[in-house]
């Protein structure tokens, strides 16, 4: 889709605590959030993965406006978010008995699930195909907006398509003020990855996405779960994307991005070559345990940036810390990123598929 720049003059935003749900109905901002999607606006908010730019699902105009916003393809489909399960029944039909199985297990949470969709969702929220993505969030912020519109909310990532997801609500405001009508700055956000995706539309439920909610949890409610081959490449050409995320570069700095995978030895050796030798600037992106072994050669380069990400012994803080330090290479202007690989296993496969993706796939074996 062809998208023009849209510009608001002023862009709300209002500091909200993630306090008891029952208080948040009684908050003046909360209603006028709510008041604005229910007049075909935006707002964006946080969730407990990332912060959403929300529409009213319902509306073709409003969810086509966040396409606008965001610069997004219309063949990518948008994420609707409920606050209640029973809510699914509205805009789902044919939905299998393994759907009540996982939202009992991990709703409220961060899983989407990918349904056959009812009419009355439109073609601009489900991306021009007959199925709709659906989470209830874990964010009672979130949850007490979508309740006070009295619509479900299509929400994808609130930031400019492409870029890193946003993580606080400065990140939306980078990339949204004078976009959007209202931001709903809930603090940091917890998790720091989207949501899983899984496909429920054929007997085999399919991972779309790799999220919080990991393969290995998803394996012991379904017989079985099959993987999208789109989680280890970007689908080209005219393949119809299933979910967010599937078909276009995402995640991505401005810098040039290369991930490093092989042996902890071998890609200290190869990292320690590349930035010896670099005239740019550059960083490398590595762990807590880790970054000792390269402080030496930034404290002799001023050009070379070295950003932990987190714990290797707590792959959740790599989770949680990815977006921001990928935000923050471009706040450096950073040239050119070398990231370390981490194991796939549990969570970390959600952060491979995002690094692969900031990276368009580039990865250099060692």
């Amino acid at each position: 889709m062809e998208t023009k720049e849209t510009e608001i003059k002023k862009t709300i935003v209002r500091k909200i605590d993630n306090k008891d749900i029952d208080k948040l109905y009684q908050d003046e901002d909360i209603r006028l959030a709510a008041d604005i999607i229910k007049s075909g606006g935006l707002v964006a908010f946080p969730t407990e993965t990332v912060y959403g730019l929300g529409a009213d699902a319902f509306m073709e105009e409003a969810a086509k406006k966040i396409y606008v916003a965001k610069g997004r393809p219309s063949d990518n489909p948008l994420i609707v978010h409920i606050s209640e399960i029973r809510e699914v029944d509205d805009i789902a039909e044919c939905i299998p008995d393994i759907f009540y199985s996982l939202a009992k297990k991990y709703w409220p949470g961060p899983m989407t699930v990918v349904l056959k969709k009812r009419n009355i969702v439109p073609d601009a929220t489900s991306g021009g195909l007959d199925t709709v993505a659906v989470r209830l969030p874990d964010n009672n912020i979130a949850r007490a907006i979508i309740k006070e519109s009295g619509v479900p909310i299509a929400a994808p990532s609130a930031n400019t398509s492409g870029r890193p997801s946003p993580t606080k609500a400065r990140h939306v405001l980078e990339d949204m003020n004078g976009k959007i009508d209202m931001i709903i700055d809930g603090g940091t956000v917890g998790i720091g990855v989207e949501s899983t995706i899984i496909d429920l539309t054929s007997d085999i439920p399919t991972l779309l996405r790799p999220g919080a909610v990991t393969l290995e949890m998803l394996e012991n409610t379904c017989k079985r779960v099959d993987i999208d081959p789109a989680i280890e490449h970007l689908l080209t050409g005219n393949e119809a994307p299933k979910a967010p995320g599937m078909k276009y570069k995402h995640y991505a700095p401005k810098a040039d991005m290369k991930l490093v995978r092989g042996n902890e030895s071998d890609v200290s050796k190869y990292l320690k070559g590349q930035i010896q030798n670099s005239d740019r600037l550059t960083a490398v992106l590595t762990v807590d345990e880790h970054k000792d072994m390269f402080d030496t050669v930034s404290s002799e380069k001023s050009n070379i940036k070295v950003l932990s990400l987190g714990s290797s012994k707590n792959p959740e803080s790599i989770a949680y810390n990815l977006f921001d330090i990928l935000r923050k290479c471009d706040e450096l202007g950073v040239e050119y990123i070398f990231s370390e690989s981490f194991d796939e296993r549990g969570i970390g496969k959600a952060i491979m598929n995002r690094l692969k993706k900031a990276a368009g796939f580039e990865i250099i074996d060692v």
